[in-house]
């Protein structure tokens, strides 16, 4: 079920979002959504240009971005809603986690290579180009490109990511979870703000920090919740792409109880998450109610 409000997409200022943010606007418009945010991967520069097409077309725009961070050594993403998307401090993020991404898309490639897959650097140049200071290998990238590569057509570790495979709805970010994502076997430590700094940065800026997707980055460790509330978060992506209607109403629950913001995504990013489409947010809840709550 569509919703007319979707507070978490990605343009292409994130390194795995397929459109411009002018481009989500247009999309917005088209598929009903009125109350958008564009959350790009540490970086807050498509907030100008979303806000001025969201302007000229009497869509109501919140800027946003997601910030990676880590608490008691779980990876976390944190939303951060109404900030000044021109605040130097988000440059610097940006910047910084540029810098450390890039290193860190070497160690991808050694690692790739080690589970037995021949890949290059100047193939993974032909879909992102590290040449240019804002791209990054990460782990979609290395998906698009094995998931390419004839004489893999029938290797066992990528025949769950082709169709009708178990894990072909969202093959790159399957991929990605499945090996590059925390504690997997391509995975490389990236040095992630702690999220007391990136709660505080958000504020610090105007913002409001709401914690993303719970139900995927607190899977088996929802204990953790009630330690993440302590740490002031403003409120809760309850309703996203990620969560069952189970999950959802296990966050809605949590979320009144600590009275906090309830808030709706559908995490779209294009090609990297082809199953995910704009304005799917698995909102069970009153519109109204949820626009309420969100009060950025």
């Amino acid at each position: 079920m569509k919703h007319y409000i979707d507070l978490h997409m990605h343009s292409t200022c994130s390194d795995d979002g397929e459109f411009t943010p002018s481009e989500l606007v247009r999309q917005c418009e088209a598929t009903g959504v009125r109350i958008m945010s564009i959350t790009d991967h540490n970086s807050a520069r498509g907030n100008r240009e979303a806000r001025e097409a969201a302007e000229a077309c009497g869509i109501r725009y919140i800027a946003g971005i997601e910030i990676d961070c880590v608490f008691r050594g779980r990876n976390l993403h944190l939303l951060g809603y109404g900030i000044d998307a021109e605040s130097p401090d988000f440059a610097a993020l940006e910047a910084q986690m540029l810098a450390d991404e890039r290193k860190a898309s070497w160690e991808r490639l050694a690692l790739t290579q080690k589970l037995g897959f021949d890949i290059s650097a100047e193939e993974l140049n032909k879909f992102s180009d590290i040449n240019d200071p804002t791209k990054m290998w990460n782990g979609e990238v290395f998906a698009e490109v094995l998931l390419e590569k004839a004489e893999y057509m029938n290797h066992p570790l990528l025949r769950p990511y082709r169709t009708d495979g178990a894990r072909s709805e969202n093959p790159f970010v399957n991929f990605y979870w499945d090996y590059y994502a925390q504690d997997k076997s391509c995975y490389v430590k990236v040095e992630f703000p702690a999220l007391k700094d990136a709660i505080a940065l958000v504020r610090d800026n105007g913002g409001k920090a709401v914690l993303a997707h719970p139900g995927n980055n607190l899977k088996g460790r929802l204990e953790l919740f009630n330690e993440i509330v302590k740490q002031g978060i403003d409120g809760v992506e309850v309703f996203c792409s990620y969560h069952d209607e189970a999950i959802a109403k296990y966050f809605y629950e949590q979320t009144v109880n600590h009275s906090l913001r309830i808030t709706c995504g559908s995490d779209y990013h294009g090609k990297t998450k082809p199953s995910v489409k704009l304005g799917e947010t698995g909102c069970w809840g009153d519109p109204q109610e949820v626009e309420n709550k969100i009060n950025f």
